[in-house]
């Protein structure tokens, strides 16, 4: 298993890969899932609760609006492919690199 978290970037955002636990006591990120982020989620995996639960927690932890983070696959599943815009008015370029800055410090 890779053990460190695969983060790619281009000029519209970044995107890595999330392995959501439901039905977790609270929401916390606890560090890597081969090469997944691995976030608990307090939401059951019912109705796409947990996803819009983990679009929630992303969103707060990289300050954020949920409209700027989305997951683009893996809705189903538990691993999932997460992509997240920057904020508007802010410098695409800069905000880029925070985004990925802030990702790639997470517990691992």
């Amino acid at each position: 298993m890779n053990n460190s978290l695969a983060v790619q970037m281009d000029s519209q955002g970044v995107t890595f890969k999330v392995y959501v636990q439901p039905r977790s006591s609270k929401n916390m990120i606890v560090g890597l899932h081969g090469d997944a982020l691995k976030v608990k989620i307090k939401a059951p995996p019912v109705e796409g609760a947990a996803n819009k639960m983990c679009i929630q927690y992303m969103a707060a932890c990289l300050d954020l609006p949920k409209s700027c983070v989305e997951i683009k696959s893996g809705q189903s599943g538990r691993t999932k492919q997460v992509r997240v815009s920057p904020k508007a008015g802010r410098d695409p370029k800069k905000e880029i690199q925070r985004l990925t800055s802030i990702i790639e410090a997470w517990p691992t």
